[in-house]
C-alpha cells in the first residue's frame, strides 16, 4: 500500500514537471541579431525587381535573415516609431513567425516584440499543413521554410477614431506587407501576400485573439 501511495505521488510529480518544461519551452525568449541598415541593393532597385513568389528552394533560412525581416516589417526605429506609419501610432498589428527550417530558431510558432528586438515562443510543433489547409490549401506555405503572419487588435485604433478607424488598420497592414517584400528582394528572398484564408481557423490553430489578415511564406528563390 505504501508502495503504491510513493509510485502515484512520483508520477503526479513527474507529470507537474514535464508539464512546467513544456511550458518554459514554449516561453523560450529569442534575441534577434541586430537588424543591419545598409544593403547593396537600392529602394529603386527592390521596387522594380518585386515580384509574387510562391515555388522556394528547399534551403534553410538563418536568424539573422528571419530578424531583418520581422524588423523590417514592424521593428522599433527610435522610441515608440516604427518601420512602416500608423494611424495616432496606435499600431494594431502583431507580427507572428512560424519557423520551421531556420537555423538558429527551433520549430514553432513565435510573437515578435519589437521593443527589445526578439520573439516569444507560444507554439513548439510544426503547423505548417494545418495552416496550408485554413487557407484553401495553397500549398506555398507548408513548402516554405517559414512565414510570418500578421494579425490587427482592431480595437487599439477604432478606441481612437471610431469605425474609420478598420479603414486605417487595413492601411496599415499593406505598409507592413509591402515593407517585409522589399526586404525579401534585399535580402534575394521570395514572399507572396496571401488573404485567402478561413479566419476562425487561421485564430484556432495559431492560438491568438487578434484577428488574422495576411500569411507571408518566405524562402529562397528559384
Amino acid at each position: 500500500m505504501r508502495n503504491k501511495r510513493w509510485m502515484i505521488i512520483i508520477a503526479i510529480t513527474w507529470s507537474f514537471i514535464t508539464v512546467n518544461c513544456q511550458s518554459m519551452k514554449e516561453n523560450e525568449i529569442i534575441n534577434l541579431p541586430t537588424p543591419n541598415k545598409k544593403s547593396n541593393i537600392s529602394i529603386e532597385e527592390a521596387l522594380q525587381s518585386r515580384r509574387s513568389v510562391r515555388s522556394y528552394k528547399k534551403d534553410s533560412l538563418s536568424i539573422e535573415q528571419i530578424g531583418q525581416l520581422l524588423w523590417a516589417a514592424y521593428g522599433s526605429t527610435s522610441g515608440r516609431k516604427k518601420t512602416c506609419p500608423s494611424a495616432g501610432a496606435t499600431y494594431p498589428l502583431e507580427i507572428y513567425l512560424l519557423a520551421a527550417e531556420v537555423k538558429g530558431i527551433s520549430t514553432g510558432l513565435y510573437r515578435y516584440n519589437s521593443a527589445n528586438h526578439s520573439i516569444i515562443k507560444i507554439q513548439h510543433t510544426d503547423i505548417r499543413k494545418q495552416l496550408t489547409e485554413a487557407s484553401l490549401n495553397q500549398e506555398y506555405i507548408e513548402n516554405a521554410p517559414a512565414s510570418i503572419i500578421i494579425a490587427a487588435d482592431f480595437k487599439r485604433t477604432t478606441k481612437a477614431y471610431g469605425a474609420r478607424g478598420e479603414r486605417y488598420v487595413y492601411m496599415e497592414v499593406g505598409h507592413c506587407g509591402q515593407n517585409i517584400h522589399l526586404q525579401c528582394e534585399s535580402l534575394n528572398l521570395g514572399t507572396v501576400i496571401i488573404g485567402a484564408f478561413e479566419d476562425d481557423k487561421v485564430k484556432q490553430i495559431l492560438h491568438i485573439n487578434e484577428d488574422p489578415l495576411y500569411i507571408m511564406p518566405i524562402g529562397y528563390k528559384y
